[in-house]
């Protein structure tokens, strides 16, 4: 299978945690809850001594108190009016005749990955327009570089380019010709464009595999820059990668580039300082939300704070959208801390009152239980029911019936697998991944991806994404296989449920290996389908569109080397760091 090295083991050395956790037991008399209100309850704190199992997370990595101070030397309006000056000028060269079409291809393309992409929308769409309508295409006829780095543009953008415009490079056996080998760039650009493929495109599968065997076995004198860039790309594609995490990355390699235009270099530098800002300061409201409602006492569960606003800021990351990072990472803070009690600390009792409770959005009875767990479900109350308020107020719609089936579907997914844990029960491959795509949480993510970033909610969206549709389904199922392929082994030793790898090894008899295999071989079928839904009509448009590739982005972020989201001290940090705590120095 093409491309095992995206999962492959980490690399990376463990950093020095940040800050050790402490806390009192949950169920001592002296825990706190007094932030978290609702109506009809009462607080007790003499809980039922209980056995429970443990799944002895780490302690999170990052000191709230240092993240409540963040603060940043770029938000001054003097940095504001230096950016919209240059991006008039970079507006005149995306809109400007060039001699060679090519060039205009490659502007366009190191605007994005310099994470300028939403400054430029209109300006790109029109100058994509008249790439695609160019009926006189001989500019990049004999050039695979050319032809896959217009391929790859177009198809991210929408446009429906087919994929026998690589026929001219392969042989009458539908094989690449072997005299493309020796240009490493042209090769590099075929393989970033197969990840543009679609299920049945017979052309684009042959492309990545020639083209990752040969970025593989490059031989000769290749420039550094042009080396890291293979190896950066080998070690994930472009389409996979993050917005702003790349950009971080391709910054620093632009920077030493001997085209390198000073001019873009200027600004992304300011923009990636001047957003990086804007995050800093969500994040530190974030925390003071988070230790108010005293959920970072909670030791039974994962305390992940930081760690999930990286997945809301990888779903939407433009910085005009913080509420939705704001309420998103509340949402996904949540999601974390009730999947831990359905999947380790609950028991069965327990887990049905509290799934009963959503599902009937009645919270009068929570006092059957424990203070630790009605803690949890009182902060989803009433997060909720503030989420729901500030949709009403900005919106004019009432958002919470449809949150709250949200959560009920949740709840009853998570119920599901408790039941076939504590049963003993052993899905088969579909019937666990037909359950997944609710249980992984991203369903719920999607849609507070929609209503928390569209002015106009409609009836018929919602309808739409309560139906799962394609885009969103393969989303969720891309999520669930990359959480799995890299923390399978952890949850099995910690007493959680099967996960898809060990369903394929009961299922077949197959080894650990072979279904790694299989399962990495189902990532790569089910970006093919993605690609495909996002040329597809919707009751929903941007934003809330791209999210859904962003979440599957996200994921295979977190758990490229492992499991980022458990053992968050090693790239997870370094990603966090780079995204909040280090700005861009200029020279």
């Amino acid at each position: 299978m093409a491309l095992q090295a995206v999962f492959s083991p980490s690399l990376f050395s463990t950093a020095r945690l940040a800050s050790l956790r402490s806390s009192k037991h949950p169920n001592s008399n002296t825990h706190t809850v007094s932030s978290i209100r609702c109506v009809g309850t009462t607080t007790t704190t003499d809980d039922t001594a209980q056995n429970r199992r443990s799944a002895n997370y780490l302690p999170r990595v990052w000191d709230y108190d240092l993240v409540q101070s963040f603060d940043s030397d770029f938000n001054d309006q003097k940095y504001a009016s230096q950016v919209d000056k240059i991006k008039e000028d970079v507006k005149g060269l995306i809109n400007g005749v060039m001699e060679v079409p090519l060039a205009k291809l490659e502007l366009i393309d190191t605007v994005q990955r310099l994470g300028l992409k939403y400054h430029f929308e209109e300006e790109i769409k029109k100058a994509l327009d008249v790439v695609y309508n160019d009926n006189n295409d001989a500019w990049f006829d004999e050039s695979l570089y050319a032809t896959a780095l217009r391929f790859r543009l177009l198809r991210q953008h929408g446009y429906d380019v087919p994929q026998d415009v690589f026929e001219r490079f392969m042989d009458d056996n539908g094989s690449f010709k072997t005299g493309l080998r020796g240009s490493v760039k042209g090769v590099l650009s075929l393989y970033e464009a197969s990840f543009f493929g679609f299920e049945g495109e017979s052309i684009i599968d042959e492309a990545k595999t020639f083209a990752t065997s040969q970025l593989k076995d490059i031989r000769g004198d290749i420039s550094p820059s042009l080396a890291r860039k293979v190896s950066h790309a080998l070690d994930m594609p472009l389409h996979w990668r993050l917005t702003r995490v790349e950009a971080r990355w391709f910054i620093d390699t632009y920077e030493q580039e001997e085209d390198m235009n000073p001019t873009l270099l200027q600004l992304a530098k300011l923009d990636y300082n001047m957003v990086q800002s804007v995050y800093r300061s969500e994040v530190s409201k974030l925390v003071r939300w988070w230790v108010d409602l005293g959920l970072d006492k909670m030791s039974f569960a994962r305390d992940r704070l930081m760690e999930h606003y990286l997945w809301c800021n990888g779903m939407v990351s433009e910085p005009q959208y913080g509420a939705f990072r704001e309420m998103a990472t509340k949402i996904i803070s949540l999601i974390t801390a009730i999947d831990d009690i359905y999947d380790v600390y609950g028991s069965m009792k327990e887990l049905e009152l509290f799934t009963d409770y959503v599902d009937r959005w009645d919270f009068s009875e929570v006092d059957k239980l424990p203070l630790d767990i009605r803690t949890v479900l009182l902060a989803l109350c009433n997060t909720s029911n503030e989420i729901g308020y500030w949709t009403l107020k900005e919106r004019g719609f009432n958002i919470v019936p449809y949150l709250a089936k949200r959560w009920a579907d949740q709840c009853k997914a998570y119920f599901k697998e408790a039941g076939w844990f504590h049963g003993g029960y052993k899905p088969t491959l579909d019937e666990y991944l037909d359950h997944a795509v609710v249980s992984i949480g991203a369903h719920l993510m999607l849609f507070c991806g929609y209503f928390l970033t569209t002015n106009d909610i409609t009836e018929e969206a919602l309808d739409c994404i309560d139906k799962l549709p394609s885009i969103m389904r393969s989303s969720c199922l891309l999520t669930r296989l990359a959480n799995d392929l890299g923390t399978s082994s952890d949850e099995l030793e910690r007493g959680d449920n099967l996960k898809s790898v060990h369903c394929y090894m009961n299922e077949t008899g197959a080894t650990e290996e072979e279904a790694r295999a299989y399962i990495n071989g189902l990532v790569h079928k089910t970006w093919k389908i993605m690609n495909k839904d996002m040329l597809g009509s919707y009751p929903f448009s941007e934003p809330s569109l791209s999210a859904s590739p962003n979440i599957a982005r996200t994921a295979q972020c977190f758990y490229q080397y492992g499991d980022g989201h458990g053992v968050p001290d090693r790239w997870t940090k370094d990603h966090l760091t780079a995204l909040l705590v280090q700005p861009i120095h200029f020279n």
